[in-house]
């Protein structure tokens, strides 16, 4: 299952050759897409950075636009520590200005980076750090809290100290987060969304978006249990709904903590094998929380070992075949354009050339 020597899962490296036997047109190929989450980085040496990403955008779908979130690639290796993740912003960045120089998609139009919350207020000195960094692309930060205690030495990164969300060092950290003007992005895992509910509450004032529908996990004794694991989640997620500061991210489901095996099949699953299997997930969160409130995402190059870009996107819109224009159009990019301030993705589909927007 990938299991390193502390314990901790892996991520499976994606195979370029096993995904290249998967064989499906495009499905709606001038539908606007905001990717509103994936990473950049180099794991084990290999790197999925402008070149990787730009083959992934170029399989047919209308990506106008991507959102970059923090995944500690690039950190400065001198100065103050608290300052180090400002240098993921900075090459992040500078990959954002050459895939315009080169004609590509608006990647990393929004970036979401790393600052250490449990500084409470002097966190200010970091997101001004990454805001100047950023160039206008900084929309938020993600500092995780993902732990369970049935992991003790974590899942696949280190457990979070217990109770951060409540922590009061760390909320001030999102008080400053939220005077500005950013929004925090929620990676935790499903057990923990009571405290996310109280947080939310706490600061309501506070744009959250919940990534990854929660990672509900799939490992360890969670095996085999989906059905229990489902409804306890449905439940939980129905309350966090009743918070109208909380939206959604919708995708993170080839996560191997998931419980996703994928990737151990003779060829990658076709879209319709995807879209079976996820809906209850995907419908669960529409009802809930409403499309203006859930947005798609990739989670690539994580999700990249269980299927190709193209299927997933094709998953997604499978899954949303029944829905009114006005709800495809939030879920695919609408939602994730509002939420992280990027300019309208369906009007540039017309635009002869792009023009940067500045956003205060």
């Amino acid at each position: 299952m990938g299991l390193d020597v502390t314990g901790r899962f892996r991520y499976p490296l994606p195979d370029r050759e096993w995904l290249a036997r998967a064989d499906e047109p495009v499905l709606d190929p001038t539908l606007p897409i905001v990717d509103a989450h994936h990473h950049l980085w180099e794991q084990d040496g290999r790197p999925y950075l402008l070149d990787e990403i730009a083959e992934d955008l170029a399989c047919g779908h209308a990506v106008q636009a991507t959102v970059f979130v923090q995944a500690h690639y690039g950190y400065r290796t001198t100065g103050p520590a608290h300052l180090t993740p400002v240098g993921e912003t900075e090459k992040v960045s500078a990959m954002a200005d050459q895939a315009r120089a080169r004609g590509l998609p608006r990647v990393a139009e929004a970036i979401v980076g790393f600052a250490d919350l449990t500084l409470g207020s002097a966190v200010e000195e970091v997101l001004l750090a990454h805001q100047a960094a950023a160039d206008g692309r900084l929309r938020g930060i993600r500092h995780s809290v993902s732990r369970d205690p049935n992991f003790p030495n974590g899942v696949v990164l280190r457990p979070a100290p217990e109770g951060l969300l409540a922590d009061a060092a760390y909320r001030e950290g999102l008080r400053t987060v939220m005077r500005m003007g950013l929004s925090y992005d929620a990676m935790l895992y499903n057990c923990q969304l009571g405290e996310l509910c109280a947080m939310a509450d706490a600061l309501s004032d506070l744009p959250i978006v919940l990534d990854h529908i929660g990672c509900i996990l799939g490992v360890g004794l969670y095996e085999g249990r989906e059905e229990e694991l489902f409804a306890r989640w449905r439940q939980d997620m129905a309350q966090l709904a009743l918070r109208p500061n909380v939206s959604v991210k919708i995708g993170g489901f080839g996560m191997i903590v998931c419980g996703a095996k994928w990737h151990l099949a003779d060829c990658p699953p076709a879209s319709q094998a995807l879209a079976d299997a996820w809906r209850p997930y995907v419908e669960t969160c529409i009802e809930l929380f409403g499309a203006k409130r859930c947005m798609f995402e990739s989670n690539f190059p994580v999700d990249k070992a269980m299927y190709p870009y193209r299927t997933l996107w094709n998953t997604f819109k499978r899954l949303t075949t029944a829905a009114s224009a006005d709800e495809r159009a939030a879920l695919f990019s609408g939602t994730a354009a509002r939420f992280y301030r990027i300019s309208n993705p369906a009007a540039e589909m017309h635009a002869a050339s792009p023009q940067r927007v500045s956003h205060a």
